[in-house]
């Protein structure tokens, strides 16, 4: 059967799809956000960790951690018992169990005490018992009453304002309520507004501070709803790795200061505390303030608030993917070496591939697998990332089974695969069609699977599996996911996915003498 046979079959999941979400979102409440504990995942990067004989689904997000994130503490947590991280002991340093700590500098010593008035703590809160859900920081804006943070701080009054409603709270204990008027989910920024003025410490104006590697930042929020602080450290470049600009901070930042600003020694805001890497020592991360600076531009242009933030969210993601998916094909995949086979990668600064083998004197069959992953998940809510595309291929072969027994096994290993739940309150159960297709030399048994976002109009999760099926004691299973794209798009991903696939060239035949 020919590749376009196959997509010609596929097009019937549309219909299906599309009516499987349409009622989903008429008979479905809408998803609940759950409060987000200290160690909800984040928009990030990392290794995506590779499977053996028993492949998994989508790789995850890497272990970077939104610095807000965090549910109200414990009472431990508050009073500063020994069990918060970073608490010495009472009377620890009297015993000399403990160095003192060195005094702050003087530069953040000025700096806190002229910010300090200007620093907020933005709440998310729940509307029945006004009880704390999640917290992060945020600032004004010169003497205005905006205030600027991160989207995946308000997430949760954004989405599900019927259940969440934001407050703010200052250095002096005073609190009131917020106005959301602009979030950007693709950079992890939101605009607010409230009932008090800044001072106008901090500004954004029209040019911005140019910073240079090693040159000392200074970062505020309240971290672990302790108190407000201020950190130091030093800016070390922009990460060209993430999908959109960030900078690197070498510096703590910690829960809660998430939406907190980052300013260099003569107070020119640098960045939005943003993200940390949970595997590193003070590797964290900011916004870049150019991305506040046009944000706040589009909130000074806009008539009124939009009413409806899922709608706002849902347009701002479609955008995502169709830069996401315009990137990764803007050239031909690059076709790898596995065994008899040809494989589709991407490698680039935003798609990073890892490769491992089981090699093992005692095993009587061997796994190669190699997982690429972009690095442009977004967060969308504390249960929710999305806008990403993952590869996996997997070379399995044996010279210690028959024929029989390898074709288990390789069932097996397909047969494992998970492709999401029909109970999932995020996405529609996956619709699923099976064939055995053939490319231009390569014979392939194919599952593809769709599943429609709930809450968001117009995006589908895409998973294409593929096995060879040519070869008696060997099989290239390969799988791509795209998570969080349009329907035409999803199906373009997977015909070229489908096309890639091939055997390797072999040398050509030797032609024979004579006349």
């Amino acid at each position: 059967m020919k590749v376009t046979k196959l997509a010609s079959t596929l097009v019937l999941i549309w219909a299906a799809a599309t009516a499987t979400a349409g009622a989903a979102r008429a008979a479905s409440a809408p998803v609940q956000p759950a409060a987000r504990p200290p160690a909800a995942q984040p928009p990030q990067s990392a290794h995506p960790a590779p499977a053996t004989a028993a492949p998994p689904a989508l790789p995850a997000a890497s272990p970077a951690s939104p610095a807000s994130r965090t549910a109200a503490p414990s009472a431990a947590g508050v009073s500063g018992a020994p069990g918060v991280p970073g608490a010495a002991p009472a009377g620890a340093e009297a015993n000399g169990d403990a160095a003192p700590l060195p005094p702050p500098s003087t530069a953040a010593q000025h700096l806190y005490a002229a910010a300090k008035n200007d620093i907020l703590q933005v709440r998310s809160l729940l509307k029945s018992g006004r009880t704390q859900s999640s917290v992060g920081s945020g600032f004004l804006i010169g003497t205005s009453n905006l205030v600027l943070t991160n989207y995946h701080v308000v997430s949760q009054f954004a989405l599900d304002p019927d259940t969440y409603v934001g407050e703010w709270v200052d250095t002096g204990g005073q609190r009131g309520n917020v106005e959301l008027l602009a979030v950007d989910v693709l950079h992890d920024l939101a605009v607010l507004r409230v009932n008090r003025n800044g001072t106008g410490f901090f500004k954004m104006p029209p040019q911005l501070a140019r910073l240079t590697q090693g040159q000392y930042l200074y970062s505020m929020g309240n971290p672990l709803d302790l108190g407000f602080a201020i950190s130091e450290g030093a800016y070390n470049g922009v990460i060209t790795r993430s999908f959109y600009d960030q900078l690197m901070f070498t510096g703590p930042i910690n829960s809660g200061m998430s939406g907190g600003p980052s300013v260099t020694a003569d107070g020119s805001v640098a960045g939005v505390n943003v993200s940390k890497r949970l595997d590193g020592e003070l590797v964290s991360f900011l916004v870049p303030a150019r991305y506040a600076q046009d944000l706040l531009k589009k909130v000074d242009q806009q008539h009124k608030a939009p009413t409806d933030f899922t709608a706002v969210v849902a347009g701002q993601l479609l955008a995502h993917q169709t830069a996401m998916v315009n990137q990764l094909l803007s050239s031909p995949l690059s076709l790898k070496p596995m065994g008899p086979y040809q494989v589709p990668v991407r490698e680039s600064e935003q798609m990073r591939c890892w490769g491992r083998s089981n090699v093992k004197a005692d095993k009587p069959f061997t796994v190669d697998d190699a997982s690429c992953a972009m690095e442009s998940a977004i967060f969308v809510s504390g249960s929710l990332q999305t806008g990403q595309i993952a590869i996996r291929h997997q070379f399995l072969r044996s010279a210690g089974l028959d024929k029989l027994r390898f074709a288990q096994l390789a069932s097996a290993s397909f047969r494992n695969e998970h492709f999401g739940s029909n109970k999932d309150a995020r996405l529609t159960g996956p619709n699923c069609t099976e064939d055995f297709v053939k490319n231009k030399d390569l014979p392939l048994r194919t599952v593809l699977c769709v599943r429609a976002y709930r809450k968001f109009a117009g995006l589908y999760d895409f998973a294409l599996l593929t096995a060879s099926t040519d070869q008696g004691l060997m099989s290239l299973q390969s799988r791509l996911d795209a998570r969080g794209v349009s329907y035409d798009n999803g199906l373009r991903l997977a015909r070229v996915f489908l096309d890639s696939l091939s055997l390797a060239p072999t040398a050509a035949p030797a032609k024979k003498g004579g006349k």
